[in-house]
């Protein structure tokens, strides 16, 4: 029987020294998180052994690592075969990660555990791990076994946690009386979140992005969001999995004129050992949001399934 932890839970609000900041409010009287943001960042998911037991950057330090990712991520890639270029997209020119760390300076984006590491799997969650790297090897018997961006289902730009990808980081925030509305701009996914108070839908009713409900705490916006599939992954590609359990609970605060605090608590209890929480910075930015037409013109899919079909008679000699 796995035993649980107690979370920590953190409360931070990012304020510039000396200074406390109040919101405009809307003409419900709610504060204001309206615009267009963007959570692109450098700042890692997991922190780096290179930088084990250090939660924050100094400003020189912060400075340091964002040149260092950018010699990085700008250099050539080209690998020895062709196979190699196409996993590494040559280089990370045409992306657009982000280019500094979050304005917290932290050095990783999960915050409890103190180490800034993603919990343990229970026994479950390495069984489903293992599962889906092994799927990934080898040739897709259907599209099922292809990846959920590659398939243009979802990506971890929606979450939630909404977490940046290697491009279009930016979200419009709407407000109503009774709703919240977060237009995503990779793949037009909306979040729409009922704030009326009204209860979570039927367990039996599950959906990619869950089933959302929040509600005001002072300035700060609390979403809890359950009803997940159990299909889904989340994290930076989709690096770390979930089940039909996965609960996260989300807290929007407007620091400044251009800043939101963005904070997350995951709890999974049959895939992780412990819940865990994370938090990064939201920036104002002019926008536009572009279209994101993930399918128009695809056809690399088909082309996947005919070239595994292809592989698969030519091992039987046919």
């Amino acid at each position: 029987m796995t035993q649980r932890v107690p979370l920590i839970c953190f409360t931070i609000t990012f304020v510039a020294a000396g200074q406390s900041y109040t919101p405009p409010r809307t003409p419900d009287g709610q504060p204001d998180l309206q615009g267009i943001w963007t959570n692109g960042t450098v700042t890692p998911f997991e922190r780096p052994a290179a930088l084990a037991g250090k939660a924050f950057f100094t400003e020189q330090e912060a400075g340091a690592y964002e040149k260092q990712m950018a010699s990085a991520r700008n250099s050539d890639q080209r690998g020895a075969t062709a196979e190699q270029d196409l996993a590494s997209a040559y280089n990370n020119r045409w992306y657009d990660w982000g280019s500094k760390v979050v304005k917290t300076r932290r050095t990783s984006m999960i915050l409890d555990p103190p180490d800034g590491r993603v919990p343990a799997l229970t026994a479950k969650g390495k069984e489903m791990q293992r599962e889906w790297a092994e799927r990934q090897r080898g040739l897709p018997a259907g599209p099922e076994d292809i990846g959920l961006a590659e398939r243009c289902i979802v990506f971890p730009t929606a979450g939630p946690p909404m977490l940046p990808y290697a491009y279009n980081n930016n979200y419009r925030i709407l407000q109503a009386r009774d709703f919240v509305a977060i237009t995503i701009e990779m793949v037009h996914d909306v979040r729409i979140i009922p704030t009326d108070g009204s209860p979570h839908l039927a367990p039996a009713v599950r959906q990619w992005l869950g089933d959302s409900r929040g509600h005001w705490e002072g300035s700060t916006l609390v979403v809890d969001t359950t009803n997940f599939n159990g299909k889904n992954r989340f994290g930076p590609f989709f690096a770390y999995v979930a089940d039909e359990h996965y609960h996260v609970t989300e807290r929007f605060t407007r620091t400044d004129p251009d800043t939101i605090l963005y904070q997350f608590t995951i709890d999974d209890p049959t895939i992780y050992v412990r819940p865990f929480s994370g938090e990064l910075t939201m920036s104002r930015t002019p926008g536009p949001t572009y279209e994101y037409a993930c399918h128009e013109g695809n056809y690399a899919m088909a082309d996947m399934l005919r070239g595994a079909r292809a592989e698969e008679k030519k091992s039987a000699g046919r």
